[in-house]
């Protein structure tokens, strides 16, 4: 995401003192330091502060400053139920781990700042993106093989109508849509034993590279009893999404795609089992999508989720 400088917070700022004085001042030198204040372009207020002289940064979310669509909701739990999400995923895999949370500065949560390059750099210059994706599907295999519950079908699809809502679709459409989805519900292609926790948010600005490692970042809509594909289909997604939009055709990511999968799966019957159910998943994934665009593009990324649906018949 790109950043830019807003402001430099002195001493007596109340939210630099609080940074300082309880958050990390055990690792910085000078507890007098200016703090340098860098915004990005997020769904939220985000901000990296910057402390100068001591080559150290964090990042601070205001879940009560949405800067997206979604506006009416609760900040605080928002806040605080990002921040058990990372402690949980912090015990499985690398993620930007959370430091601190405090309702009065506007529901700020506090974590790690990873610095490096994101999977969305890979997709655009198509630099070891092999590897990166190798790094990224092994990730999320150990996320969800650690992480085993309960499963809950019924959420999967309710979530699914859910994103349909948005999209205020003709009457048509919406219904060719309920009767695909009635197909998948009364199929056993879905039926497992365990969910598991899933990040869902699985956009490749939300992947970070550190000196070669993969470390995820935004869990604040991260899921629990969760089909794990969930997180395959929306990544495949954004990759055929990415190079429809960029590289001349989406079919230009499917090498990509196959590499992706047979990483994360465990041999031939589980990349099977794995390709089978992905369609439905990856159909959400371009859902997803189309709520950002408009016009022609927007109807090409619905009919292509209508298509995946189709996989079932």
């Amino acid at each position: 995401m790109a950043q830019y400088y807003v402001s430099t917070l002195n001493p007596g700022d109340p939210f630099r003192d609080w940074l300082i004085e309880e958050v990390v001042g055990h690792r910085i030198g000078n507890r007098h330091c200016c703090v340098e204040v860098f915004k990005y372009d997020s769904s939220h207020t985000v901000c990296r502060y910057q402390f100068k002289g001591e080559h150290f940064s964090v990042m601070a979310k205001f879940f009560a400053e949405p800067t997206g669509r979604l506006k009416d909701y609760n900040p605080c739990r928002g806040m605080l139920n990002e921040y058990h999400n990372l402690k949980k995923a912090a015990d499985v895999i690398d993620v930007a781990r959370p430091l601190a949370y405090n309702e009065e500065f506007n529901c700020a949560l506090i974590t790690e700042h990873i610095p490096g390059k994101s999977l969305r750099w890979y997709f655009k210059h198509e630099k070891d993106l092999y590897e990166r994706l190798s790094a990224v599907a092994h990730m999320l295999r150990k996320l969800h093989d650690n992480t085993l519950s309960s499963y809950n079908k019924e959420n999967e699809f309710r979530n699914y109508h859910d994103v349909l809502g948005h999209l205020d679709l003709d009457r048509d459409t919406r219904e060719n849509f309920n009767k695909l989805l009635g197909e998948w519900w009364y199929s056993s292609w879905l039926d497992r034993e365990h969910g598991c926790m899933v990040h869902r948010d699985v956009t490749p600005s939300n992947y970070i590279f550190c000196k070669g490692k993969p470390y995820a970042l935004d869990f604040e809509s991260s899921w629990y009893q969760a089909h794990p594909v969930r997180d395959l289909g929306v990544l495949t997604a954004e990759l055929k999404n990415y190079f429809e939009l960029h590289k001349g055709g989406g079919w230009k990511a499917e090498p990509y795609i196959g590499h992706f999968l047979w990483e994360y799966s465990l041999g031939g019957e589980d990349f099977a089992r794995i390709t089978k159910v992905l369609p439905f998943y990856m159909s959400i994934g371009l859902l997803r999508s189309a709520r950002l665009h408009h016009g022609e593009y927007r109807n090409y990324l619905i009919k292509e989720a209508m298509a995946c649906l189709r996989a079932i018949r």
